[in-house]
C-alpha cells in the first residue's frame, strides 16, 4: 500500500520501468519462438504484479481526491484510517504527535491496517483527524445498496 507522496512517485516510476521490462520480455519470449499462449502464460506473473502496482497508484489519488467510496463492511475500517490521514496531508509522525504516541506505532498499525484495534482507539484516529464517520444500516440482503469499497 502507498502511503505517502514519496512511495506514489517511487511506484508511478517503477510503472513504467515495469511497462519497459515487459515489453522486452514479450519480445524475447516471442523471438525465442514461444507460441502466443505459452508467452501470455510466461508473462502473467510480471502483468500481475504490475496490475497491482496500477491498483495500489489508483487507490492513492482516489484517496488524495478524497474520494473514500463506501465502507461496506468495518473490516476496511484500517483502510479508511490511513485514507483519512493520506487525505488530510499528514504524515505518520504527525499523527503520532496528535495522537501523544510514537511514530513508530503508527507505521505498525497502518502496515497492520489497524486490524484489531478497539473503537475507543479508532475514534481517537477519527479525532485526530479531525473527522467523523457516518453510518447507515441496511439489510444484507438489499444488495444494490452495498457497494463494495
Amino acid at each position: 500500500m502507498i502511503r505517502n507522496d514519496q512511495e506514489y512517485r517511487a511506484a508511478l516510476k517503477r510503472t513504467e520501468e515495469d511497462r519497459q521490462v515487459a515489453a522486452k520480455q514479450r519480445a524475447a519470449l516471442e523471438a525465442a519462438g514461444l507460441a502466443p499462449d505459452e508467452v501470455e502464460r510466461a508473462m502473467q506473473p510480471l502483468l500481475s504484479f504490475h496490475a497491482q502496482l496500477a491498483e495500489e497508484i489508483s487507490w492513492y489519488e482516489r484517496v488524495k481526491r478524497r474520494d473514500f467510496g463506501v465502507l461496506s463492511r468495518l473490516t476496511g475500517l484500517g483502510r479508511l484510517l490511513i485514507a483519512l490521514r493520506i487525505a488530510n496531508g499528514l504524515t505518520q509522525r504527525e499523527l503520532a504527535q496528535r495522537l501523544g504516541v510514537d511514530e513508530a506505532q503508527v507505521s505498525r498499525d497502518e502496515r497492520n491496517e489497524y486490524y484489531g484495534i478497539t473503537l475507543e482507539r479508532a475514534q481517537r484516529v477519527l479525532d485526530a483527524l479531525g473527522t467523523q464517520v457516518v453510518t447507515r444500516v441496511v439489510e444484507a440482503s438489499d444488495e444494490r445498496e452495498l457497494a463494495p469499497v
